[in-house]
């Protein structure tokens, strides 16, 4: 196969990947699988991973606009998700966290879609499951260091 035919499967199969994974999400029978959008559930399990941050930070390390992620908390915080506290390295500053209830749907949803996933891979050897978990986490960590302009050229 040739290179360009190499990055065509790729491309598509990233997009395939995208549109399945949020089919997933609203068409399973799963209540928990089901609770939180796709914008809700990255920015609480980046809270979940990295505890309280401020909306520059956390932007950042989404790779999102700042506009974009304070629209999205300030939903999170209407729903009882996630809460601003006070910076204490600067009090002009605001911090967001996870509240506990942000904390227990986000692990739900995890584990259901742990679940999802390991029926999907149940045909899969221990060594091909490992071997898709390393491809994958090189290829968001390479995608993430393109987004943040530090890629190899």
């Amino acid at each position: 196969m040739t290179d360009e035919a190499v990055l065509g499967t790729i491309e598509t199969q990233v997009a395939m990947l995208m549109r399945l994974g949020e089919a997933t999400r609203r068409s399973t029978g799963s209540p928990p699988h089901r609770a939180l959008d796709r914008a809700a559930y990255v920015i609480l399990r980046q809270l979940q991973q990295d505890g309280p941050l401020n909306v520059s930070v956390l932007a950042a390390a989404l790779n999102l606009d700042g506009s974009t992620v304070t629209r999205q908390v300030t939903a999170l915080q209407k729903d009882g998700l996630i809460e601003r506290k006070a910076d204490p390295r600067d009090g002009r500053g605001t911090m967001i966290a996870a509240t506990p209830l942000g904390l227990e749907q986000v692990e739900k949803v995890r584990q259901a879609r742990r679940i999802l996933y390991g029926e999907v891979l149940s045909g899969y050897t221990d060594a091909e499951r490992r071997n898709l978990a390393a491809t994958l986490e090189q290829f968001t960590g390479a995608l993430a260091a393109f987004m943040n302009g530090s890629a190899p050229k």
